[in-house]
């Protein structure tokens, strides 16, 4: 079971985990050792609550394909075992910030002072960048 929260987990049978050949550097441990992980999920068929299920659908995570099946590739360490881990943890992290709730936005507005000082930087600027130009010629 991997706990989602108070009240959610997902089964195991839930998760498709395979063992595969990691790549790039490792000497001859890579190419003898399937030491990667590949972690499947189906989100439409699994006992997730449907509030979940529309969240992460709404996501636009490149690591959410079409068919709304989650593929994490967990390749960081030299071991299965702790690459197991990681990807259960990145597919736990990434459910929750899925259905963490955001705070509102409250509108606010710059204070006068902030605008006058504001107004002030342009005109000096402007002033700074009109010195720049070419000379009046005098007749």
């Amino acid at each position: 079971m991997l706990p989602i929260s108070n009240t959610v987990a997902l089964p195991d049978h839930e998760i498709d985990l395979q063992a595969i050949r990691a790549q790039g550097a490792g000497g001859q441990n890579v190419n003898k050792v399937a030491s990667a992980i590949h972690l499947r999920f189906d989100i439409a068929g699994s006992s997730l609550p449907q509030i979940y299920k529309q969240r992460l659908m709404a996501l636009h995570d490149q690591r959410i394909n079409a068919d709304g099946v989650i593929v994490i590739k967990a390749q960081r360490f030299r071991s299965q075992d702790k690459n197991r881990e990681d990807a259960l943890a990145r597919l736990q992290t990434l459910i929750r910030s899925a259905v963490r709730e955001r705070k509102k936005r409250k509108a606010t507005r710059p204070s006068r002072a902030a605008r006058n000082k504001r107004m002030d930087r342009k005109t000096r600027h402007g002033r700074t960048k009109s010195l720049r130009g070419t000379p009046a010629r005098d007749d």
